[in-house]
C-alpha cells in the first residue's frame, strides 16, 4: 500500500479584503426591515429593553381610580401611546436614507428608546382595561413616510427634526403630568420616565448640530401633533 500525501492549500485572505467578502446589506433588506418593525408595533408584539419604571402592578392597584379618572387616565395613555408610535416611526424612517453613521446611530438609539416608551403606554393602557389608538397604522405610516422624506434634508435639519419633535412631546409630557389623576402613581412614574428620555434626546440632538426648524415647519408639527392628540383621546 503506497503513502499519498494531501497538501492542503490555506487561502490567506487580506483584512482589507474582508468587507467586500461580507454580504452588503440592499435597500430591499432594509424595506423588510422596516416592514418587519411596523408588524411588531401594530401587533403590539414589540419588546422593551428595560423594565417598567411602575414595576410590578400590585393587585386591585385600579380600585382607587373612579371610572372617570380611569377613563382620563386612559385617554392620556393613549395619547402618550401614538406619541411614541410617531416618534419612533418618524426615526426608522430618517434612518432609512441617511448615510452619516453617526446619524444614524443617534437615529435608532432613540428609536429603541421610544419602544420602550411604547411598550410601557401599552402594558398601563392594559391595565386600565383600556386599548391603543385604532388609528395607530395611519400614524406611523405617515410619520415613517415623514422621516424619509427629512433624511434627504442633511445632518443639521435631521437633528432638528429630531429636538423639535422632542421639544413638543415634553410639551405634552408636562401637561400629562399635570393633568393625570393624583393617585394614579403607576402612570405618573411612566411619564416622568418618558420625560427624562425625551430631554435626553433633544439635548443629544442639539450638542450634535441640531438647526432651528423654520417657524412654518415647527407650526405644521405642532398642528398635525394637535389633530393626533385630540383623536386619539377617544379614538
Amino acid at each position: 500500500m503506497s503513502n499519498t500525501s494531501e497538501n492542503t492549500a490555506l487561502i490567506v485572505v487580506e483584512p482589507e479584503l474582508v468587507p467586500q467578502l461580507q454580504r452588503r446589506t440592499t435597500f430591499f433588506d432594509t424595506v423588510l426591515t422596516e416592514v418587519g418593525h411596523a408588524l411588531q408595533v401594530i401587533s403590539r408584539s414589540a419588546q422593551a429593553s428595560r423594565p417598567n419604571p411602575a414595576g410590578r402592578p400590585a393587585l386591585n392597584s385600579e380600585s382607587t381610580l373612579s371610572p372617570e379618572q380611569q377613563r382620563h387616565a386612559a385617554g392620556l395613555m393613549r395619547v402618550n401611546h401614538v406619541g411614541e408610535v410617531c416618534a419612533q416611526a418618524l426615526y426608522r424612517g430618517q434612518a432609512v436614507l441617511v448615510t452619516d453613521p453617526e446619524l444614524k446611530g443617534l437615529l435608532h438609539q432613540a428609536a429603541s428608546e421610544e419602544v420602550d416608551h411604547l411598550v410601557w403606554c401599552d402594558e398601563r393602557l392594559a391595565e386600565l382595561n383600556s386599548r391603543p389608538s385604532l388609528l395607530n397604522p395611519v400614524w406611523y405610516v405617515a410619520s415613517l413616510g415623514l422621516g424619509v422624506v427629512a433624511s434627504k434634508a442633511g445632518k443639521p435639519y435631521n437633528l432638528g427634526f429630531m429636538a423639535e419633535t422632542e421639544r413638543q412631546v415634553e410639551q405634552h409630557l408636562d401637561q400629562h403630568l399635570a393633568s393625570l389623576p393624583e393617585q394614579d402613581e403607576r402612570s405618573r412614574k411612566i411619564v416622568e420616565q418618558m420625560r427624562e428620555d425625551e430631554i435626553a434626546h433633544r439635548t443629544t440632538a442639539e450638542q450634535h448640530g441640531a438647526t432651528h426648524l423654520p417657524a412654518p415647519i415647527r407650526l405644521a408639527m405642532k398642528c398635525m401633533s394637535k389633530v393626533m392628540t385630540t383623536s386619539a383621546y377617544r379614538l
